[in-house]
């Protein structure tokens, strides 16, 4: 999976999260703060470093990680 935008993944950085590059801003915060009714103009108040565009990546990043296939448990026991 290709990551969106600004969107990293550095095991040095955040803990290994996706993160906004040249940030420490996690995207789960970003996507939290989106979930829980706030605008991105919200958003982009709380983190000046971020962009509109940045914003819509972090969008996309959810999308794309809700939209890989897995493998429910139950499939995975042999009968």
């Amino acid at each position: 999976m290709s990551l969106p935008g600004r969107i990293v993944i550095d095991p040095a950085t955040c803990g290994g999260r996706p993160h906004f590059r040249g940030t420490r801003i996690p995207v789960y915060v970003a996507l939290e703060m989106l979930a829980n009714g706030e605008t991105r103009q919200d958003v982009r108040q709380e983190f000046p470093d971020l962009t509109d565009q940045d914003l819509v990546s972090a969008l996309e990043f959810a999308r794309d990680v809700a939209a890989i296939p897995r493998q429910s448990p139950a499939a995975a026991v042999p009968a």
